[in-house]
């Protein structure tokens, strides 16, 4: 990577929303860069490219975790060791996305989504505060998210033996780290948006509008 001090002046272009799993980051991105005609950059989808691109030494929490069947990885454990242990959560592969925005041109602009963007790592890289917000959901308002995406039988949950065990497990999980991510954003006086089941998608998309000052 570059040299740290040199790149908020190379990501002067890029916006940055991060926050909890089911807050409504890729929805509202989406529309942002549709109305701007911005880049999009979703970092769920380079995340197997990602694994790819480390190494033991490099991620070994992420390594650890491609090495454990779907129990070990969401059933067998507590909440809090999922929580503790969970690569991205921890950081492993940042660097990655930030190698990928730095391998693209300045214009058009680009918008970062993703839960991988913790707080403590994106601040450094910030040209102007106003440029990154963070989505907290209301547990209530996560569960609707989900309940309205998820499809019985279908997704990784039901690969274990216990899908009821996993959800709960998953959800307690989510909880901590969207904690953890309110606590962080107001250690570093970072903007955040709550969000909660009065809040559609237009209401979403305005408030970050309005966070990045456009």
């Amino acid at each position: 990577m570059a040299d740290t001090a040199g790149l908020p002046a190379r990501l002067r272009h890029v916006f940055w929303i991060g926050g909890g799993s089911g807050a409504g980051k890729s929805t509202t991105a989406r529309r942002l860069a549709d109305r701007y005609g911005w880049r999009l950059y979703a970092t769920d989808e380079v995340m197997r490219d990602h694994a790819g691109r480390t190494t033991p030494e490099e991620a070994p929490f992420l390594h650890k975790f491609i090495a454990m069947d779907m129990d070990e990885r969401w059933v067998n454990r507590s909440p809090e060791v999922m929580f503790e242990t969970f690569h991205w959560f921890r950081g492993e592969g940042f660097g990655l996305i930030v190698e990928d925005l730095l391998r693209l041109p300045p214009e058009p602009c680009v918008i970062v989504e993703g839960f991988r963007l913790l707080p403590h790592l994106v601040k450094p890289l910030l040209a102007a505060p106003e440029h990154a917000v963070w989505l907290l959901p209301t547990p209530v308002f996560r569960q609707a998210a989900i309940r309205r995406r998820s499809v019985p039988g279908e997704g990784f949950v039901w690969k274990t033996s216990d899908p009821s065990t996993a959800d709960r497990n998953i959800a307690e999980r989510d909880r901590l780290f969207t904690r953890r991510l309110k606590e962080e954003t107001e250690r570093l006086r970072l903007r955040t948006i709550q969000v909660d089941t009065t809040m559609t998608e237009d209401d979403l998309a305005e408030q970050v509008t309005t966070a990045f000052r456009l």
